[in-house]
């Protein structure tokens, strides 16, 4: 991933909602409408069957009284080139979570890694069995090539368990949204990147992940979304689409670092960061939470009916995006079951 961007500070809302809607992160997840068309027209019969289609952080696959978990991550080559040792730990925390979005919590991992270096490869199976060891998982193996000429280039794919899912197709207008984040972190050089994992021990980190699996069973959470390399805003777009909702967001709301650039944070891809809906009345509940692990948790906004995403900050409002007439992955499905929550 590339340098955040960078902006005059005096420039208003609408320019800084300009130029975050045609970043390359943005660009790549509007790229996904290609293979969302071809997923479009024929879709299942029931909810759970539409678990297992994309829109989520993961696959979700009923298995009597709990639902397995299924995704995979891909590392950007030129990332896997120049952080190895990172890369191998990210693509592992990236899947981590997004099994701790869904509500579930992680058992095993797979990977597949290309490299033309036999230190780079190195590095890569480095950093890959350290996260596996600090997020407790099997790491089962997968497929590596290593020969000149080769990409620098990584996948790792995640398996999970969840007794009660947190599903996009949960969203439904009147939620509360709310932003979880560990803020005790700091920025890795002059990149998007977010990391509060270091000098944290593997039981503390595995702490932290599990506040979205125990609130999702007690039934305190809706629906929630790992933020990605898409920033705060177009993972938010991903976590409405789905079931066509809207949502106002407040900037001056958004729990941040003390020395965080607004426009940077807004591009940031956090190692621990969730967009979460949940009832109003939950919501002291929810923060004590987060708050016992040392999470900041707070309110941002609210899901509507509008298919729109409205930024406010400053009492300024200005729609970031129109679902209605402007696609942003693709994945959409009925309301009528999309809904059955």
């Amino acid at each position: 991933m590339g340098k955040p961007l960078q902006i005059p500070a005096q420039q208003d809302l609408d320019a800084l909602l300009d130029a975050l809607r045609d970043t390359p992160a943005m660009r790549s997840k509007i790229a996904i409408q290609g293979p969302a068309a071809n997923l479009a027209g024929a879709y299942p019969l029931s909810r759970d069957a539409l678990y297992a289609l994309p829109g989520d952080d993961t696959a979700a696959i009923r298995c009597g009284d709990y639902y397995q978990l299924l995704a995979i991550e891909g590392m950007i080559p030129n990332f896997v080139e120049q952080a190895p040792w990172f890369a191998g730990w990210s693509a592992v925390m990236a899947n981590v979570s997004d099994i701790t979005a869904m509500g579930g919590r992680a058992t095993a991992v797979v990977n597949a890694y290309w490299h033309h270096d036999a230190q780079g490869a190195d590095e890569v199976l480095a950093g890959i069995r350290a996260a596996c060891q600090a997020y407790d998982l099997v790491l089962a193996g997968g497929h590596t090539s290593q020969a000149p000429g080769n990409p620098a280039a990584l996948a790792v794919a995640i398996t999970g368990m969840a007794k009660r899912l947190l599903s996009t197709l949960h969203v439904a207008p009147g939620q509360t949204l709310a932003l979880a984040v560990d803020l005790n972190g700091k920025w890795h050089a002059d990149t998007p990147y977010w990391k509060a994992f270091e000098q944290v021990s593997g039981e503390e980190l595995r702490s932290k992940l599990d506040v979205l699996p125990t609130l999702a069973e007690a039934g305190l959470l809706h629906a929630a979304k790992d933020v990605s390399n898409a920033g705060l805003l177009g993972t938010l777009l991903m976590l409405l689409e789905p079931t066509g909702c809207g949502a106002e967001i407040d900037l001056d709301l958004l729990p941040r670092p003390a020395d965080g650039d607004l426009l940077r944070w807004l591009q940031a891809f956090p190692s621990y960061g969730f967009l979460v809906t949940l009832n109003p009345q939950d919501l002291s509940q929810v923060q004590t939470a987060f708050a016992q692990q040392g999470l900041s948790c707070a309110r941002i906004g609210s899901i509507n009916a509008s298919a729109r995403l409205d930024v406010c900050q400053a009492g300024q409002v200005t729609t970031f995006w129109d679902l209605a007439s402007t696609p942003f992955t693709g994945f959409t499905y009925p309301t009528s079951l999309s809904q059955e929550h």
